[in-house]
């Protein structure tokens, strides 16, 4: 009997759309003869609906039309998560299939943020990637940094602040970030991805015009020191807390100071790698492997892993490092818990073929849910019983 593999894409996020383009490159990566792929797609108004079509991806191209479709709810039963009509038919019930496994491919806000993470738990239902508390660490660059300091993981030095504070403290504020970070400074939204609403700034100006930009899209924003002769690499790492391995590492090229959505997304191949007709972040400019030493080459993948384990992270995850060429050290930038094109090119280059990959995260994910069920959750006693009849002057004591 196949598995129903529900994968979850789209939600209310400027990644949207890569988050569309992710989906498609998996639903044609997983084994038809082993599941049944089930296409859920969440619409920017944050509504469910179904629809086989959505395995082509021209449907898209209308957003529109592609709400067009089945509106859908998913109902928990005794030992099942079960998809149902939003609305009962007048023909055929209200039950549409059984989910066995949700599979979100989601980027960013909603999807990649712990949000969609908490829904599944509360309905008990196995899923792949990240649990709730790796989706926070990993989606909110603050927490990311705050734990890797913690942890020993190398960062580049950072500043964060609410733009509440900022804009009633401006002042205060931009003299703090030039004494402590100084120029030129990255600034940031704290928990989008893909490159969105990032500015690199050189003068009080530029940092003033890069935090309204910011501020735009997040209500936490963070300040990094920018490092000058730079060369940024990736590696993914998959596994759970017990165990993980690490993916090719490549180094990518951006056309501006700061590698932008356009060059995630919108770039015409890679450098160092055979063309590619994939879309998403398949498409960056990038080189396969990194020229690196052999000693930094180790040294990105052990931080990899440390980094991994200390935000608590599980599935798939493609981190992105820093690397100061003056004085080769490496800096744990960011994390991806979802990442574009589950960074399946990462994979490939060492044999790990786009549909082996997914095998994989299903397995972590059945892994997790199974060790989940022999944890104590409950115990045998009701301290209600003990509790006196009315709650205003009781005795009873909690």
């Amino acid at each position: 009997m196949k598995i129903n593999v529900g994968v979850v894409f789209g939600g209310a996020s400027v990644e949207h759309e890569i988050s569309i383009i992710s989906a498609n490159q998996v639903m044609h990566a997983l084994n038809e003869e082993k599941y049944n792929i089930i296409p859920i797609y969440i619409s920017k108004e944050e509504d469910f609906y179904y629809s086989l079509a959505y395995r082509n991806i021209e449907v898209f191209k209308n957003i529109d039309n592609a709400k067009k479709t089945d509106r859908v709810i998913f109902k928990k039963t005794s030992n099942k998560i079960e998809m149902h009509h939003f609305k009962n038919k007048m023909f055929g019930g209200s039950k549409i299939t059984d989910i066995d496994i949700f599979f979100p491919v989601m980027h960013g806000t909603k999807g990649e943020d712990g949000t969609l993470q908490g829904m599944l738990e509360m309905m008990q239902a196995t899923y792949v990637g990240c649990d709730i508390k790796g989706a926070v660490n990993g989606q909110d660059k603050v927490f990311t940094k705050n734990i890797l300091k913690d942890n020993n993981v190398p960062v580049v030095e950072y500043d964060w602040f609410y733009k509440t504070d900022y804009f009633a403290n401006e002042e205060e504020t931009l003299e703090r970030l030039e004494k402590r970070i100084g120029y030129p400074m990255i600034i940031k939204p704290a928990s989008l991805g893909s490159s969105v609403g990032i500015s690199k700034a050189e003068s009080r100006e530029k940092l003033k015009e890069a935090i309204d930009e910011a501020a735009r899209y997040d209500i936490k924003i963070i300040v990094e020191k920018a490092i000058e002769n730079l060369i940024e690499v990736n590696c993914a790492v998959l596994g759970d807390y017990s165990e993980q391995r690490t993916s090719a590492i490549e180094r990518v090229f951006q056309s501006d100071e700061i590698l932008s959505y356009k060059d995630k997304y919108q770039s015409s191949g890679s450098k160092g790698t055979k063309g590619s007709k994939d879309k998403g972040m398949a498409a960056t400019q990038r080189e396969i492997p990194a020229d690196i030493s052999p000693e930094l080459d180790a040294q990105v993948r052990e931080m990899g892993i440390n980094g991994f384990k200390a935000l608590n992270l599980a599935g798939n995850v493609r981190i992105d490092f820093l690397i100061n060429k003056t004085d080769n050290s490496v800096y744990l930038n960011e994390v991806n818990t979802i990442p574009g094109s589950l960074a399946f090119y990462l994979w490939s280059e060492v044999g790990l073929g786009f549909d082996d990959l997914c095998e994989e995260l299903i397995k972590i994910a059945i892994k997790r849910k199974r060790e989940q069920k022999q944890f104590v959750t409950s115990f045998d006693t009701n301290v209600l019983q003990n509790m006196g009849s009315g709650v205003k002057g009781s005795k009873s004591k909690v």
